[in-house]
């Protein structure tokens, strides 16, 4: 199953660790790993950033599965 790509905001960003969250429109909270900031081709983020993400379906809402910028194309 692919992912659903959706629109967020950055809430929080370690750079160190590769690892956040964000806040979806619906206002969700959702925290993303090393593995989801790895599969995109960002470098940094910052707090209030529009992004995109990228929902694992099998565990949405809860799980980012990539994150990128919003106007970047979807990755995958």
């Amino acid at each position: 199953m692919s992912p659903t790509w959706t629109q967020a905001t950055v809430h929080t960003f370690d750079p160190t660790a590769g690892s956040g969250s964000v806040i979806t429109d619906s206002g969700l909270v959702i925290a993303f790993d090393t593995r989801a900031w790895a599969a995109g081709p960002l470098r940094t983020m910052r707090t209030g950033q529009r992004v995109r993400i990228a929902v694992d379906d099998e565990h949405a809402p809860t799980a980012i599965a990539a994150i990128t910028l919003s106007t970047f194309p979807p990755v995958g």
